[in-house]
């Protein structure tokens, strides 16, 4: 069954899709808007050139899941981010080192909600303060809002206020903590409470993206690769499966969005 959260957008866009990828090099292959973590791109010698947009992930989710804490610094993570700037090109935005809110990341770092918003704003202010000071021009990093009830994204919005962030004027807000929940229509109040911000939601699911949807500026996936790898591969291909197949990959995208009704930023 399909939920709907009613309530028009402010602009009327539909929002834009971030195919997730592991493999960098698809930077080179094709235009379309791409989602890629930052410990696909750390350890290259040379990077691919980007034909298209993407947006950077941290991998913030596996880290502190693994080990409850980052395992490089603020500095560290922001030359890297002007390297990708710099040598890929057309990076549209960057994901901060903030911190999740699913129990399984709480337990990892022993800290509760309330903590990791903090800790998330605070790294906000590092990592764009250290950009400031060191690379200078146009910053990437967004905010991110982390909760897990309503009114605790609420506490978090009023925590940048009570910093002097007006999370209005951003082109772009990511919310964190949703990729991994079923309960879709809890997710669609926590995007319609904070509604008309320009949000980007973190892997929100097929059947999300269809009940509020609407309400976002944009949202990333990579759910097709799971699919391949629990289906035959495409007609022609040799492979065991397509889970690391852009031509796969591509089409499950085309059929998806052409499902959903969303316009994107390259045909």
């Amino acid at each position: 069954m399909t939920i709907t959260i009613e309530r028009p957008r402010a602009t009327g866009a539909a929002p834009v899709f971030w195919l997730g990828t592991h493999k960098p090099i698809w930077l080179e292959r094709t235009d379309v808007p791409l989602f890629i973590a930052d410990q696909n791109l750390r350890d290259r010698r040379t990077l691919p050139k980007a034909r298209g947009p993407w947006a950077l992930d941290s991998g913030g989710f596996m880290q502190l899941r693994n080990t409850g804490r980052w395992q490089f610094t603020a500095r560290e993570y922001v030359q890297r981010i002007a390297r990708y700037q710099a040598e890929i090109g057309n990076l549209a935005w960057a994901s901060p080192m903030d911190r999740m809110c699913e129990d399984v990341i709480l337990a990892a770092t022993g800290q509760n909600v309330a903590t990791h918003q903090w800790k998330t704003l605070e790294n906000y202010i590092e990592l764009i303060t250290i950009w400031e000071m060191e690379v200078g021009g146009r910053c990437p990093i967004i905010p991110v809002l982390q909760g897990w009830a309503g009114f605790e994204y609420l506490r978090h919005m009023d925590m940048y206020r009570a910093a002097g962030i007006d999370l209005d004027s951003f082109p772009v807000v990511g919310v964190g903590s949703v990729c991994r929940r079923q309960n879709t229509l809890s997710i669609g109040r926590i995007f319609l409470e904070l509604h008309p911000l320009r949000m980007h939601g973190f892997g929100v699911k097929r059947q999300g993206l269809r009940g509020y949807g609407h309400l976002l500026a944009s949202a990333d996936s990579m759910a097709w690769s799971l699919d391949a790898t629990h289906n035959p591969p495409m007609e022609g291909h040799t492979h065991q499966h397509c889970g690391n197949c852009l031509d796969y990959a591509l089409r499950w995208r085309s059929e998806m969005l052409s499902n959903l009704g969303w316009e994107t930023l390259a045909a």
